[in-house]
């Protein structure tokens, strides 16, 4: 089992102190910085839009994950992917036609995910699953931070690690939602190459012990 990858999301941060938090990621040794962007629509919240990630870019070195969870992305991920976003993770539940909104993003020059919520299957992905370099679990309802994870939802990480190795595929599987120190052990044991936390992180005193805690 390979050490994952650890992407504190800045969901959970100051808003008023954007800039600082992603120093802080940086700071703690953290591979990624996750970007939730909400419409209000798709899920019952707001965020941001492509503002602040561009915003965000000179702040730090490492990859932007920016997951989408909106209605109609098609629609913002060239502004995204301009704005300086590394991976762009959609909702299979927001599109219709998600090949072809793959396709626009690696066009685009960037790396595609897709996320499903706790009640979408993962066979939803099966014809996906060749042209993507990063599957999202949702292991909470998505919408807001500081929830418990559904232990079910572990199940699709195990299911999804054992189709990648019997067809040879090379996409990462990331788990978000629920994700500490308590929790990540089951994740990572699951499969999980990309542990997303939130709360957990910018709660945490020392913020460097718990990315080495949760990588294990």
């Amino acid at each position: 089992m390979t050490t994952p990858l650890i992407a504190p999301s800045i969901l959970s941060a100051d808003f008023s102190k954007m800039g600082e938090a992603v120093l802080e990621i940086q700071n703690a040794e953290a591979d990624w910085v996750h970007i939730d962007v909400m419409d209000g629509l798709f899920v019952p919240n707001l965020t941001f839009g492509p503002k602040m990630v561009s915003d965000l870019r000179p702040h730090s070195t490492l990859p932007f994950d920016v997951h989408l969870m909106i209605e109609k992305p098609d629609q913002l991920i060239p502004a995204f992917a301009e704005a300086g976003a590394d991976y762009i993770t959609f909702h299979l539940e927001a599109v219709v036609h998600a090949h072809r909104t793959v396709q626009m993003i690696r066009n685009l020059g960037k790396k595609p995910g897709i996320s499903i919520v706790p009640s979408t299957p993962v066979s939803f992905l099966d014809e996906l699953l060749p042209f993507i370099d990063q599957v999202l679990i949702m292991t909470v309802n998505p919408g807001f931070g500081g929830q418990s994870l559904i232990e079910t939802c572990l199940d699709k990480i195990r299911s999804l690690a054992a189709i990648r190795k019997e067809r040879k595929l090379s996409f990462l599987i990331a788990a978000d939602g629920g994700i500490n120190a308590e929790t990540a052990p089951l994740v990572r044991n699951a499969g999980a190459d990309v542990l997303i936390a939130g709360s957990a992180f910018f709660s945490a005193r020392d913020k460097k012990k718990l990315i080495k805690a949760l990588k294990g």
